[in-house]
């Protein structure tokens, strides 16, 4: 059991941060059931799933690079309290229209708003928590948000199923539009110093500092690289061809049930990693991760809901080591006043490739066959997380080498 007294929790910033967080955390988690099954029980929805995700993640990525500058400059917890506050209103506009019936062409402009409020939160998110942690907890931290948002995933999308065999999807979207404005009031008692801008120095200036820290970090970008192409993957066969797969096959409470026994693996890991200290950081957040394409697998070669239910388990046991190891390394190795611009330009590079996925996942289906596609693209997934282990730096590197940020480290 974690002590409130002792560790991450001690500290009232990360204690309201985390409740605040893990609110959101619960709501968000409803939301890609509710609107992929929302959208596709309505006309022409097959077709129209992907480009309302890519009206999302475009803009998204294109504000990535400017969202981790304003975050390095400027109070960290005031992004994420306005980003809370326009997440909540464009959450409840896509509420109020997949409950009335209203066309779905409304919901892209909305999503473009999400994607752009999206862009500013992430790398404040992952710069925050070496401010409101003492820096031997981040592990720790990292871990109790990742327990947090495994639980999330473990229950919300099963809800969410309910919700859309019974209700309509919208509720669940209109569970997240309220979790947002909960969390807003929560990060009303965070407070952290402002980052001062150096005197003269531009955004653009800023970007380019923190290009020349990214890509002078081999261990970084190519880690960067492989996520770029295991998302191009991911989500267009799990995101947009999953639902659809599943609505031919065993329906969407099944798909629910699938999507939530994947949170048990990734709650399952949480737990564990709290208390396990992973000796290869890097080496295992890439092994972990390559458990992922299984499932695409099993998805693409039809074998039956229990065989992909283990599957989704044991790959989500594996994203949350992933996610929790590259974090932390990240977190432990890049100063402060540059981490949010690192983070950015890692999220750029990884997520700039999904929305090619989510836009050509149905063409490719319907030319080469949807069992063939997911088939192929797990093979894919699981040779590009393994590809960056041929570095003996990713091979080898340890929390002591991280952590006083040697040179040997960084530098190659």
């Amino acid at each position: 059991m974690v002590n409130f007294k002792t560790g991450a929790l001690s500290s009232s910033q990360f204690r309201w941060f985390y409740f605040g967080r893990t609110i959101s955390l619960f709501g968000s988690a409803m939301t890609p059931v509710a609107l992929a099954f929302a959208v596709l029980q309505a006309r022409q929805g097959q077709h129209l799933l992907g480009y309302i995700l890519a009206a999302e993640i475009i803009p998204n990525v294109l504000m990535l690079l400017v969202g981790g500058s304003i975050a390095d400059r400027y109070r960290r917890d005031r992004l994420i309290l306005i980003s809370n506050l326009g997440s909540g209103l464009s959450q409840t506009g896509i509420a109020v229209i997949t409950l009335s019936g209203a066309s779905l062409d409304w919901l892209f402009p909305l999503a473009i708003v999400n994607g752009v409020l999206g862009a500013f939160t992430s790398p404040a998110m992952r710069g925050i928590i070496p401010e409101i942690v003492n820096s031997k907890h981040i592990k720790q931290a990292n871990t109790l948000l990742s327990t947090s948002r495994s639980a999330a995933r473990m229950v919300g999308p099963t809800v969410a199923g309910v919700l859309v065999a019974t209700v309509g999807g919208g509720w669940g979207i209109a569970v997240d539009a309220a979790s947002f404005f909960i969390a807003a009031v929560c990060l009303t008692r965070v407070r952290i110093s402002a980052h001062p801008a150096v005197a003269g120095s531009s955004l653009l200036q800023d970007m380019r500092e923190g290009w020349s820290y990214f890509r002078r970090r081999r261990w970084i970008w190519s880690i960067t690289a492989a996520f770029a192409l295991m998302n191009l993957v991911q989500m267009g066969v799990w995101q947009v061809l999953g639902p659809i797969i599943a609505m031919n096959t065993f329906g969407s409470a099944g798909w629910g049930l699938t999507l939530g026994i994947k949170s048990v693996g990734l709650f399952t890991a949480s737990i564990v990693m709290l208390r396990l200290q992973l000796r290869r950081p890097l080496r295992d957040c890439m092994i972990a991760i390559a458990i992922s394409g299984i499932p695409m697998i099993v998805l693409g070669q039809g074998y039956g809901l229990p065989y992909l239910v283990i599957a989704a388990a044991f790959a989500g046991a594996g994203s949350t080591i992933s996610g929790i190891a590259w974090d932390t390394s990240l977190q432990q190795a890049v100063p402060n006043d540059k981490l949010s611009r690192v983070c950015a330009f890692d999220d750029f590079g990884s997520y700039i490739t999904i929305p090619i996925g989510e836009i050509l996942a149905v063409p490719l289906a319907e030319n080469l066959g949807y069992q063939t596609v997911a088939t192929v693209g797990g093979i894919v997934f699981i040779i590009a997380a393994l590809l960056p282990l041929t570095q003996r730096l990713v091979h080898q590197v340890t929390p002591e080498n991280l952590l006083p940020l040697t040179p040997n480290v960084h530098e190659e």
